[in-house]
């Protein structure tokens, strides 16, 4: 067994540099980080457009919870709020406050509601939430009656989810109390269940459903669609889309061509590569098992950078993909704390070598083949991506 010998180090990034005025930097230097994550605000900008565009004449905001999905909460907002986007959802009131800072003229919509005793907050920060319960309402309604604040909510009417909202029913009531005074009701929501997939019954029962709960709200603007609801017809468009993971590149019409621009690159070093013998094994609990001489190169990047150790590969089971100097190679063994191995038996070695790049997200591999690979979907790659990465912005 051999490691490679010393060689002049190689510029992981040297292929995604663009002018400085057109990049800012985050995160720990890139020669001390273990990877490189690139994100392309400009795609970010440009699948706004294209979501906005699509559902024209309703309204276009930007769902950035979830940092941004991972992609920066601070810099996604402002990115988007340059682009024209006036309207934000963020999940809770930690991620409001950090929209604010950047997007200080925009509404910006909670998510998970009123939290006991925060309606303050909400009046501090010129905040609104999404009311998803009768006694939310009846709190909020209390702490505007007493505070004088009229910021403004969105009442969240449930039409098959089963998570938050109220029920149908409680629509109808609550409808008959709003009739009677102004509280400020500035958005009707709810929440489709499966709109990636068109065929759904469910999606037409839903529309239906949140058809008849805006006619009691009339004059108040509604919001049904996500990012797959957009692409699902007028009818579910109405007045506002909520767009969330398409406008970070994934694909909202799963089993097409994906129309969203990629985002996000992830591009890692190699530490060393090394030779294995036919019956050598790789990495913890020695699952993978070389059949003949291999060369694997270790990796400097694991399940705490947000790479799912799900993606793991064993003598049974393929793992995870990577491209080394231009071609697909496949993570063997398991992918531990801080490190993966990959095989790169047929690589050049010029090209797999101490310092070299690997990319394990672009050149091929999508966030929606790695999730797969990873048994599970692209919104979890995308939130789990980590922070101990040197992260590039493109603007």
């Amino acid at each position: 067994m051999s490691a490679d010998k010393a060689e002049a180090p190689v510029d992981v990034q040297a292929d995604v540099q663009v002018d400085a005025q057109d990049t800012f930097m985050h995160g720990p230097p890139q020669a001390e980080a273990g990877a490189v994550l690139t994100v392309d605000l400009a795609a970010v900008a440009g699948n706004w457009r294209r979501l906005r565009q699509i559902a024209n004449p309703a309204d276009c905001a930007a769902v950035i919870k979830g940092d941004g999905y991972g992609c920066g909460l601070e810099p996604v907002a402002a990115q988007l709020h340059r682009a024209g986007c006036t309207t934000f959802f963020v999940a809770d009131l930690s991620e409001a406050r950090r929209a604010r800072t950047v997007v200080p003229e925009a509404v910006i919509y909670v998510l998970n509601g009123l939290p006991p005793g925060a309606g303050h907050v909400f009046a501090e920060h010129q905040l609104q939430p999404v009311i998803g319960s009768v006694a939310e309402l009846a709190e909020w309604d209390a702490f505007c009656a007493t505070s004088g604040w009229q910021g403004g909510f969105a009442l969240h009417v449930d039409t098959g989810m089963n998570r938050l909202g109220v029920s149908v029913g409680e629509a109808v009531s609550i409808a008959e109390r709003l009739a009677s005074d102004s509280h400020g009701m500035s958005l009707l929501v709810s929440h489709l269940v499966d709109a990636e997939n068109p065929a759904s019954a469910r999606n037409n029962e839903q529309l239906l459903a949140f058809r008849e709960v805006r006619r009691l709200f009339r004059g108040v603007p509604a919001s049904l669609s996500n990012s797959s609801g957009i692409f699902l017809g007028r009818s579910a468009v109405c007045d506002l889309v909520r767009p969330g993971v398409a406008l970070y590149g994934l694909n909202p019409t799963p089993g097409h061509a994906n129309p969203m621009q990629r985002v996000v690159t992830l591009r890692a070093r190699i530490l060393l590569v090394r030779d294995i013998e036919t019956g050598q094994t790789v990495g913890y609990n020695a699952t993978w098992t070389a059949r003949h001489p291999s060369r694997v190169a270790i990796v400097g990047i694991g399940y705490a950078d947000g790479y799912l150790r799900a993606a793991s590969a064993d003598d049974n089971k393929p793992g995870g993909m990577a491209v080394v100097g231009g071609q697909r190679c496949p993570i063997v063994g398991r992918i531990s704390m801080d490190l993966m191995a990959i095989d790169v038996t047929d690589v050049p070695k010029a090209s797999a070598r101490r310092g070299g790049p690997v990319t394990l997200i672009g050149e091929g591999i999508e966030l929606e083949e790695v999730a797969e690979r990873a048994g599970t979907i692209g919104y979890e790659i995308l939130t789990r991506l980590g922070h101990r990465y040197a992260r590039v912005y493109r603007t």
